[in-house]
């Protein structure tokens, strides 16, 4: 909850320009070899007004739009189309914009947008989170809860993030608080409709289509008599998942958004499979938790928020007891909500992210491509956060905001940082997944508390083996011993070659529990332990599930001991390359430490070995392990 950057506290941190050849030659010098299609020369945007200079498909800083002694700057309120404070009048919402001096002679211009719950501070340190040791399907021990940040009225600007890389490129930046922050009107809703359609008021403002107002009560108008009309949004974590929300409205004038580690889904963000599981480093966090952490607004409208929002909506939904998937949840998942996504869409987000996982990103492409949008992919290696290069941005929002004709449908479609490079400084692939690869089923076979082999061949008549829950170990410690009652651990040969895994693993195992209700938690790894590196180096991707929701995870269905049932369930994306001399390990486990509740240790989880498998996506298929 309090990380750097985390869903609730992105720093933004603009980039400082890069050089086209930095990405973008070396990308497309790879993607040949991945099967991909280089892009024809790029128009020079002659049909834009002077001072507008394209070269390389990308708009270039010119001194005219760079002088910052004649940019201009005003801040408004923009009436949005709801009342989500129960005042009886619709919400207005806190606007600043910064634009290039030759606005103020006619020219027009587009518009990157970021809008942010963030801007006027955040809880901090304040411990409002659930507390996590408890029983499994027990009513959950309460929580601290949170009074909010300490309001200042006198804020003259929003945010400064992306100016310096815009605004010197003739395109506006426009900056909005979020509803029931800082100086917008409203109550916070985390992930409820008003958190879609503010940003869409914004949007309908620059086209003419919502008022703006020069204070938050007056009925002076003002304007967006500069813009074009056209609007790209971006912004990293909370600030990423704003801008898909603002698209699933189909709103005017959102030509183009660039979403970084953009939460796509709450379920997805704080559940797992039915199973109550928290975002990696944040033990304990709730919806709740987040309203909480980024209440800042006007201090006269916070307790009627937090009865109707916080208590009554939000409290009533999330349902900490069972973990299950309600309407609740689904009124907060955009996936579902895809369909009304029109803006073309660069994707971004870490294979590594524990916090929000690259699930949220890679499901929505899944979508995106079925509407027939433009979209294009970049992942690395690392974790939260992470914008594409410059250059890849440049091209996207000079194609869609400006309108010129720079040949980026025909770039790569997957941009991915291959281990050990930096993260600007991608691979270019025909598409992500890699079109190149295809299931591959392995299976385990018996002595899994020591180390059992992972094979392509299904052995028969194996049996079954267990698992000792004890939430006290964590999985690292769990992966690297030589044996344990804790967990189950089945490994692959060693690698003769790299291994490209590029896709979504599926898991399915059959058990029985000894308890009415447990944790299952399964982590693909690689063998031996890497000895250099953070501590989740050996970590290849994972997954969390709920046996209680093996049938649908809208229903729990206790768990009769000695009754088997069959859990399925996808593993987290991923695209890496296991190197020589390794070895691919499947390890089950129970609870896990650092994300599922804790309950008391002793529970045994049986495991048929032979009703048990893993699926991956491997490039080349089953002759990448022969």
């Amino acid at each position: 909850m309090h990380g750097t950057p985390h869903l609730r506290r992105a720093i933004i941190i603009a980039l400082a320009p890069l050089a086209l050849s930095a990405c973008q030659s070396a990308a497309r010098s790879s993607s040949a070899a991945a099967g991909a299609t280089a892009a024809p020369p790029a128009s020079q945007g002659a049909s834009l007004p002077a001072p507008y200079v394209i070269q390389n498909g990308e708009s270039q800083i010119v001194p005219a739009f760079a002088d910052t002694t004649q940019w201009i700057r005003e801040r408004l309120w923009v009436e949005t189309e709801f009342d989500s404070d129960y005042d009886g009048k619709k919400d207005r919402v806190h606007v600043d914009v910064t634009r290039p001096g030759p606005t103020a002679t006619g020219l027009k211009v587009p518009v990157v947008y970021e809008t942010s719950p963030y801007y006027a501070g955040t809880l901090g340190n304040a411990d409002v989170f659930w507390p996590v040791k408890q029983e499994l399907g027990a009513e959950p021990p309460a929580r601290a809860l949170g009074t909010g940040v300490t309001f200042n009225p006198n804020r003259t600007r929003i945010g400064t993030s992306h100016v310096r890389n815009w605004v010197p490129r003739g395109f506006a930046v426009v900056h909005s608080e979020s509803p029931g922050t800082g100086l917008s009107q409203g109550c916070i809703t985390i992930g409820g409709s008003n958190e879609s359609l503010a940003p869409k008021a914004v949007v309908d403002w620059l086209n003419g289509r919502a008022r703006g107002f020069t204070t938050i009560d007056g009925n002076e108008e003002v304007k967006a008599t500069w813009a074009t009309g056209k609007v790209g949004m971006t912004g990293t974590s909370f600030n990423g998942t704003l801008p898909i929300a603002a698209a699933t409205t189909g709103v005017k004038g959102l030509e183009a958004i660039i979403p970084v580690a953009p939460n796509n889904s709450y379920y997805r963000y704080y559940r797992s499979n039915g199973l109550v599981r928290s975002p990696g480093g944040y033990l304990g966090e709730d919806v709740d938790v987040l309203y909480d952490f980024v209440q800042s607004g006007n201090p006269a409208t916070r307790a009627l928020c937090n009865q109707r929002v916080r208590d009554e909506i939000i409290g009533k939904g999330i349902d900490r007891r069972t973990g299950d998937f309600n309407d609740f949840w689904a009124s907060r998942d955009y996936i579902l909500q895809a369909r009304g996504i029109k803006a073309a869409t660069l994707m971004a987000h870490a294979f590594n992210d524990w916090n929000v996982m690259p699930e949220h990103s890679v499901l929505m492409v899944q979508e995106l491509k079925k509407n027939g949008v433009p979209v294009q992919q970049y992942y690395h290696q690392g974790g939260h956060g992470g914008e594409p290069p410059m250059t890849m941005m440049n091209r996207w929002f000079t194609r869609y905001l400006l309108g010129v004709q720079n040949g980026v449908e025909q770039d790569p479609k997957a941009f991915v940082v291959r281990e050990g490079a930096a993260r600007l400084e991608p691979t270019a692939y025909a598409d992500y997944p890699n079109p190149s690869a295809s299931p591959v089923t392995l299976y385990p076979n018996k002595g899994g508390n020591a180390v059992g082999a992972l094979t392509l061949e299904q052995p028969r008549n194996q049996g079954s083996e267990t698992i000792t829950d004890n939430v006290a170990l964590g999985g690292v410690e769990l992966a690297r011993a030589e044996n344990s009652p804790t967990r189950l651990l089945f490994a692959t040969g060693v690698l003769a070659r790299p291994v490209h895994l590029s896709g979504i693993g599926r898991v399915s195992i059959t058990l029985s529990s000894s308890k009415a209700a447990a944790n299952l938690s399964v982590w693909l790894v690689e063998l031996p332990w890497p000895a250099t590196g953070n501590n989740n180096a050996g970590i290849i991707t994972r997954g969390w599930a709920d046996p209680q929701n093996a049938k649908s995870n809208r229903q729990s269905t206790p768990l009769v001991a000695g009754q088997p049932v069959t859990v399925t369930f996808d593993l987290q994306p991923d695209d890496q390359i296991i190197a020589a001399g390794k070895r691919i390990g499947l390890m089950i486990m129970s609870s896990d430490k650092d994300f599922t509740l804790h309950p008391a240790a002793g529970t045994v989880l049986t495991v048929d070995l032979d009703r048990t498998s893993v699926t991956l996506p491997l490039v080349g298929g089953a002759g990448a392990l022969k």
